[in-house]
């Protein structure tokens, strides 16, 4: 991966239609993002292969999709009302609000005495080069007293009905684990599964967070794809309890899943959570940590949850949320194993992993290299002339035929060599150029040869095929996964 700044992708997501900030012509919502024409079509594809391999491909997953509103004591009963809070702290000058376990560690603003006075900006922890001071004030305006810390709950608060009163307080959901907690008996009852099995869900989560930042990697509203996985605790597998054989599977299996569709691996670590930083909830928690640009941060969390969510809601509901053992001939509360990733989070992964700046014939070109299942676009239709009209009515046909299958853009906005560049930027993984040979020249009594040019993004090599064989040529690279170098071997070699 080169060494890429987060202002460098912020750049190329606004630019190039990935990110926008939320309501921008008024100024901006704070931390909270809108996905541009590129961006839905990157996170819809996180999120169905997300779902393909984690539940179409397994014999023991199924799906749900939970309402975010939900009765209100499901967070009494989760530990969100009591249990789901930060530390608080304000600036009583300016009135900004922070964590207070990160102001410490935040990039702070100093009015340095020793130089009459000059701000400076101090990395976060390290003090003054000039006096030897370090932060004691406010680190975003460098002037005002911070107050003493107090917690905060990060849920959201809404109301349910005409009137805002308590008895209809409800909120936004904070996750979308206990939307499938509350139904386990409802899809046990439907699917009749036997342990262990898993319940899959992508949906939106909000939190208030006090400091949120760093692009997309911490925002108020975010989407999450999360599986609980229920496992019988009596159950022994590979000579150790059941559950903890199958959280390291998962583990295994998620890192897999990240290296898979292209974050290089010396960019991703396990962390494990020491004892003063598991959740109330947990018996072992696992983060699989990426290499940001901000430093090792949570991709993403696999958690032993033990049986804790399924007897509080059995508790507070007075449901019986249990799976009878027919072997043992006794109701079982299961343990659950929580495989837990947010998509904001895996596509600002993706993007940073994909981006390259390379020196092509004495130019800049910059690429997203992205895993072509992950390519917001997978095809691009690119006339050369774009004042023939039977190159462009050409070009436009193809585009039509290749669409059914895979998304495909037909652009004549730039000069061809422009519209490479624009291509390899945005992650496109194929080019076809349609040229005066495709479609022949009448004047010249010149007949075509039915061939177009297909560009490789990564290489930059090309290759002379059949227009009527591009449907074949496709389906090997982009849903067989065939090597572009064993496709290409087929077909002569184009220059250009």
């Amino acid at each position: 991966m080169s060494a890429v700044s987060m202002d460098v992708i912020v750049s190329l997501c606004k630019r190039r239609g990935f990110v926008f900030q939320s309501s921008e012509i008024y100024g901006g919502t704070g931390s909270c993002w809108d996905y541009g024409p590129l961006g839905v079509e990157l996170r819809n594809n996180i999120k169905r292969i997300w779902w393909r391999d984690f539940v179409h491909q397994r014999d023991d997953m199924v799906g749900l999709d939970a309402s975010i509103l939900m009765h209100p004591t499901v967070w009494k009963a989760s530990g969100h009302v009591d249990n789901f809070t930060d530390p608080m702290v304000d600036c009583r000058e300016c009135k900004r609000r922070f964590r207070a376990d990160q102001a410490g560690t935040m990039d702070w603003t100093h009015y340095c005495p020793a130089t009459k006075g000059n701000k400076f900006t101090i990395k976060g922890g390290e003090p003054c080069k000039h006096c030897g001071d370090r932060r004691t004030l406010c680190p975003e305006c460098g002037k005002g007293e911070l107050t003493a810390p107090r917690q905060f709950n990060l849920m959201f608060k809404t109301f349910m009905g005409p009137v805002e009163e308590d008895a209809a307080l409800t909120y936004l959901r904070p996750e979308t684990a206990q939307g499938i907690f509350v139904n386990f008996d409802n899809v046990l009852q439907a699917t009749r599964r036997k342990l262990p099995f898993g319940i899959a869900q992508i949906g939106k989560a909000f939190r208030n967070e006090i400091t949120p930042g760093n692009f997309i990697f911490r925002s108020r509203e975010f989407e999450q794809m999360e599986i609980e996985f229920f496992v019988n605790p009596h159950d022994r597998l590979e000579g150790r309890p059941a559950d903890e054989a199958w959280h390291d599977r998962w583990i295994a299996d998620c890192q897999a899943w990240f290296t898979r569709y292209g974050l290089d691996p010396a960019n991703v670590k396990l962390h494990e959570h020491l004892g003063d930083e598991l959740a109330h909830y947990s018996k072992r928690t696992v983060d699989l940590l990426y290499r940001f640009p901000m430093g090792w941060n949570e991709l993403m969390g696999i958690a032993n949850r033990t049986d804790f969510d399924l007897k509080q809601h059995a508790k507070f509901s007075g449901k019986s949320l249990t799976w009878f053992d027919e072997e043992r001939k006794e109701h079982v509360v299961p343990f659950v194993i929580e495989p837990s990733a947010g998509v904001d989070r895996a596509l600002l992964a993706f993007l940073l992993d994909a981006y390259r700046e390379e020196e092509v014939r004495g130019d800049k070109r910059v690429v997203l290299r992205f895993h072509p299942e992950l390519a917001p676009i997978k095809i691009a239709v690119l006339p050369l002339l774009k004042k023939r009209p039977e190159i462009v009515a050409a070009g436009h046909d193809l585009r039509h035929r290749l669409t059914r299958r895979w998304l495909t853009l037909y652009d004549d906005t730039a000069a061809i060599g422009r519209l490479y560049r624009r291509q390899d930027e945005v992650g496109t993984p194929y080019c076809v150029t349609v040229d005066v040979k495709t479609v022949g020249d009448p004047e010249k009594g010149e007949a075509g040869d039915g061939k177009v040019t297909i560009r490789e993004r990564d290489t930059m090599q090309q290759i002379r095929v059949p227009t009527a064989e591009l449907e074949h040529v496709f389906g090997r690279l982009l849903d067989a996964g065939t090597p572009w170098s064993e496709v290409a071997a087929g077909y002569p070699r184009a220059e250009g």
